[in-house]
């Protein structure tokens, strides 16, 4: 009964967390318009 408690308790936490995320917002800003580099260049 105790485990039923604190899963109860503990996803309405997590609910509370993404609820709280979703009325906030995305924070305000903007994308970089150059691509990100995903591999060291090499020399040649």
């Amino acid at each position: 009964m105790r485990a039923l408690i604190a899963a109860a308790v503990g996803l309405a936490a997590a609910l509370a967390l993404v609820m709280t995320i979703t009325a906030i917002g995305a924070p305000a800003g903007s994308t970089s318009p150059k691509p990100l580099m995903t591999t060291v260049p090499r020399h040649p």
